[in-house]
Order: structure tokens, then sequence, then C-alpha cells
């Protein structure tokens, strides 16, 4: 069995995370034979291109696979992906992201490739976007759909989504949670000598958060309830957790606020230092308006750390309410203040949501499962 996946670009997320683990993964499958292309990986979200390129006979970078629309780069993308996979000619061709699943598609299909599937890390349309921009992404999506075999999404409400749009039927999609490495998280504690270096003290509740620094990633809200949370709860302290475009923009939010004392930005962390970060904190945040199922939730519960999530997309099927964290209106700011207070004055409910976490992710979300479904998906694929 030769399969190639595609990826727009392997920047530090969950979506290249859940790409790359996949690949490693089905390499020690018996009879797979499998590489990896993607894109130049630029920006400041960091690059996981060195993992790939480490590996012999992996990863071919195509230069002019871009995230941004340009047409002319476009066009030279989509001619070099027909003239890979002719040359490789491999039995399936699994796509990643929104440029390198239209594109990589629709190449797949020009060049005979006889299985293609798509997967649906997270929306490419929806009300977090201008309606000219949902009408393209929508309709192109729809159109890609055409040369889909089947898609695979990590979360229901990803399927849910997209057949509402008409695209496909429900036999042709199966869903995955996106695995990773549990065990760190399982090791994940209360590291006082991590807390010391961000100058964290001991009696410090700390709310954390995953993201990039960018738009639709829930910073601004965090940042609008932080004033009465302090005042509240003087001891609470926000840890931002990554890096992007959007860095500066709220660093002077933080100074217009007078919270400097209170918030920390880490800048980029890399994938295996998440845990220890992770470990200090007392709740997660996740307040994004476009996620597929981000990582964070079940990282943070893996590690026994509840988690307050807007309900959005994929955030209910491992944020249970009352049962492994608290799920919240998307924009309900009140009822976000009132959930951190809650959970940073009672140690007992922490507890009792982090343990129930913990044994559905463990359960749910090692790369192992991920795996072991997406190479029997691949081998009914086949046999059908």
């Amino acid at each position: 069995m030769r399969v190639t996946h595609v990826i727009t670009r392997l920047i530090v997320g969950g979506a290249q995370e859940n790409t790359l683990a996949s690949v490693l993964g089905l390499r020690t499958k018996p009879d797979v034979e499998i590489n990896l292309i993607s894109g130049l990986t630029t920006g400041p979200e960091g690059s996981l291109e060195h993992q790939a390129a480490a590996v012999p006979d992996l990863l071919t970078v195509v230069p002019e696979l871009i995230r941004t629309p340009h047409p002319w780069k476009d066009a030279l993308a989509y001619r070099r992906l027909i003239q890979l996979f002719r040359q490789r000619r491999p039995h399936i061709v699994h796509t990643h992201s929104g440029k390198a699943g239209i594109l990589g598609r629709l190449a797949a299909a020009k060049a005979g490739v006889p299985i293609v599937v798509h997967s649906i890390h997270g929306p490419s349309f929806g009300s977090f976007q201008r309606w000219l921009l949902n009408l393209v992404f929508r309709s192109a999506e729809r159109h890609a759909a055409r040369f889909t075999t089947h898609f695979i999404a990590v979360a229901n409400a990803m399927i849910h989504q997209y057949l509402k749009a008409g695209i496909g039927k429900p036999e042709n999609y199966t869903r995955i949670f996106s695995g990773f490495a549990l065990e760190p998280f399982l090791a994940a504690s209360h590291d006082s000598k991590l807390r010391a270096r961000l100058g964290l003290a001991e009696t410090d509740f700390v709310v954390g958060k995953i993201a990039r620094l960018f738009k639709l990633k829930g910073h601004d809200d965090l940042l609008t309830v932080a004033p009465r949370l302090v005042k509240a709860c003087p001891r609470m302290k926000f840890l931002l957790v990554g890096d992007g475009a959007w860095r500066s923009r709220f660093e002077q939010r933080v100074r217009d606020l007078g919270l400097e004392k209170h918030v920390l930005f880490t800048g980029l962390v890399p994938p295996d230092a998440i845990p220890s970060f992770i470990g200090i904190m007392g709740v997660l945040v996740h307040l994004s308006r476009r996620e597929g199922l981000a990582r964070a939730l079940p990282q943070a519960l893996t590690a026994a750390r509840p988690v307050v999530a807007y309900d959005c997309d994929g955030a209910r099927e491992v944020c249970l309410d009352n049962e492994t964290g608290f799920l919240v209106r998307p924009g309900d700011l009140e009822t976000l203040a009132e959930r951190l207070l809650q959970l940073a004055a009672d140690e007992e409910l922490r507890q009792r949501l982090g343990r129930r976490g913990r044994a559905l992710a463990s359960e749910q979300f090692s790369v192992a499962k991920m795996v072991d479904a997406q190479y029997e998906l691949y081998l009914k694929l086949l046999n059908r």
C-alpha cells in the first residue's frame, strides 16, 4: 500500500502534529510505503519541518504550495502535485488543511489516484468569516468533495457542519480523534522550578491558554474578563502559551489594562514542553471561535486539569459540562468569569473534573488508536 499525505505547511499546530504522528505511525504498519508533501513552513508559529526532514525519504517540500491564495503559485503547486503523484503512483492520497486539501484532491484526481482521503481538522467555512469568503470556501469544498473517496473528521461537529453544507453523504465520513503521546501528560506535575522561573508564586492560581496569538482564538475575551477576575481573586494569573502575529497587540492591551503582573506570555513553546506548562495550570481555557477539536483540551484532561471551553465546533465532545469541565456559550463573558472563579475557589471540584477528564482522554486519544483507525480505514477503502 503506497500512501502520500499532503499538507499546506508544517507549523507547530494541532493539524500538523496530527499529520506527522499519523505518517510516522503508519510507517510501522506492514506493507505500507508512506511519504509526506508539504509547502514551505514560515511564520512565528514555529516549525515541525525538521522532524519530518530527519526521517529518510519521507518529506518533499513544494515551495509553491502556500497558505494564502495566489493564482500563479497555486497553478504551479497543482502541476507539481500532479507530477509527484504520477511519479509515485500512490494507492491513496490523504490531504490535510485548506489549500493542500483543495489542490491535493484535484491533483490526485487528475493523476488518476484510486483513493482520495481528506482530513477535516477544522472548518474552512462558517460564520467566523465574511459571507463572500464563506461562499467561496464552501463552494470549493463542494467541488473538491466530488473527487474525495472518504473524509476523516477530528470531531462529529465537523461531520454535521459539512453534511449540512451539502458536502458528501454520512457514509463518506469517519470520526477519528487526533491522537498524541499520552505519557508526558499523564506524568505532568506541579513543577515549582518552572513556576519560579515564570515568576509565579506557589499560591498563584494559574489560568492557562494554549493557542496561536491570532484572531478567533479568544484571547480578547479572556483579557476582557481578566480585570474583574483579578479583583475577585488577586492570586489569579493568566499564562498564554504560544506565539503569533497578534502578540504585540495583546501585549499592548495587557499594558492598557494594567495587568502586566498578572498576564504572562511564554512565546513559542516546543510541543514536548507543553506538558510541563499544563502541569502548573489550575485550569485550561479554550475560547476559540473556529476549531475542529483543539488538542489542548484532551491534553489538559490527560494531565487531570479541568477545562473551560466555548461550546464551539468539537469542544463539547471532550468538555463534558460539569463532568470534565464547563461549557460556555461563545461570548458569554459573565458565565466565563463565574466558572473560572468557581474553579479557583474549589479544589475538590477541580480534582473531580480532572479525574473524569483523565479517564476519558486516556481511553480515546492515544496515537496508537488514531493510527490503527486510519490503517483500518485504508484497508477497508482498498478492499471496497
